[in-house]
């Protein structure tokens, strides 16, 4: 029995500690993903050790603080992501006269063909910016009935897992489609419209996860985060990063898009928002994301039902303020700068590669 113990605390720690480890092997970068199920771990056998060893002993005792700080460990990464965390993001004000944006994020699965379930969704939710990923023709087919609606668009629909569409009812200025990192890996920037005439960046992201099956590394997704996140972070306009950016809202290398980009996660003291894996109840974390400059205050965050994918919608509506609040998120050090700039540089990626609608002629992009 005891061995067993020592067996289990020693396997939470290799989970725990093996993300300190600053590779991008996947496997290892893959461990930043399930945090809340091996805080759940970690509390099963600190428990177990609590009712079946003998604490008078101090061997004992050191293998239950190896349970134990494994789940402090954890903890500090997915506590903020609950409501036990002060709120990064204001609420807006009940008696908002702000003009708002509601954007609906749907990783629809290439294989998945229900999307009329999409479609009522749109229709019940009327959001502002319809954004899909892994959305090919036949999806494309299927959502162009809402372009009376939605009638600006950005489409690019590819049967690879990365296709894109973006709908839109609010008009959309100096749109550009890029391949920032990977060929075949598109993202989408533009500038929207607000009611009231005010334009606010978007831009909206889906890159390539490490995995067996994609990539053998996360350095392709994390120099795309990156990059747009030094993009961004050069402009006091008001700005919203979104997609499915294949890695979680905990893990090293988002908290450190937030940090060099500025941007705040209005998840934050509220709530996970677990997003995939749709299908699976006990291995779920979030994966799709949207980020804001301080400009905005948060309305309504809300998973939305299943549409038959593997990831759930989610629906996001922010006010815009006008000007920019007193809304703290996250700092760079020079660490973290520079790290960031060692990401970039592997994949010879910079800054001024990234499309700025609100100043298209700024890097000579061509709207489309």
């Amino acid at each position: 029995m005891v061995s067993g113990l020592w067996l289990a605390s020693l396997l939470i720690a290799v989970l725990t500690l093996l993300p300190l480890w600053r590779t991008e092997i996947w496997w290892v970068r893959g461990l930043d993903f399930p945090r809340l199920q091996l805080a759940a771990l970690a509390s099963v056998i600190a428990v177990a050790q609590l009712l079946l060893l003998d604490l008078s002993q101090f061997s004992q005792w050191s293998m239950l603080l190896l349970s134990g700080g494994c789940l402090l460990f954890q903890l500090w990464w997915i506590v903020p992501f609950t409501p036990l965390f002060r709120k990064e993001v204001m609420t807006a004000a009940a008696d908002n006269t702000n003009p708002c944006i509601a954007i609906l994020n749907a990783n629809v699965l290439a294989t998945n063909r229900n999307a009329q379930a999409l479609i009522d969704l749109v229709h019940q939710h009327q959001p502002d910016i319809l954004v899909t990923l892994e959305s090919d023709d036949w999806w494309q087919q299927q959502l162009d009935q809402l372009s009376s609606d939605y009638p600006h668009s950005v489409k690019c629909p590819l049967d690879n897992l990365y296709g894109m569409h973006v709908y839109s009812r609010l008009p959309l200025h100096n749109p550009s489609l890029q391949f920032l990192v990977e060929q075949g890996v598109p993202s989408v920037h533009a500038e929207a419209e607000l009611s009231d005439g005010s334009r606010i960046a978007v831009h909206f992201l889906h890159p390539a996860p490490p995995s067996p099956t994609e990539n053998a590394s996360s350095a392709e997704r994390d120099a795309e985060l990156l990059v747009v996140a030094a993009s961004v972070k050069q402009v006091k306009t008001p700005v919203i990063v979104a997609g499915d950016l294949n890695d979680v809202a905990w893990s090293e290398t988002t908290r450190l898009f937030r940090k060099i980009s500025g941007l705040l996660d209005p998840r934050v003291g509220r709530g996970m928002y677990n997003s995939f894996h749709a299908d699976y109840p006990f291995m779920r974390w979030p994966l799709d994301h949207l980020f804001h400059s301080s400009h905005f205050t948060l309305q309504q965050i809300k998973r939305l039902p299943s549409i038959g994918s593997d990831h759930f919608p989610m629906l996001i509506r922010l006010c815009y303020t006008g000007q920019q609040q007193p809304q703290d998120g996250v700092s760079p050090d020079q660490d973290d700068k520079e790290l960031a700039q060692e990401k970039m540089t592997a994949q010879a990626v910079v800054p001024e590669q990234v499309h700025r609608p609100e100043t298209p002629a700024v890097n000579g992009q061509t709207a489309l």
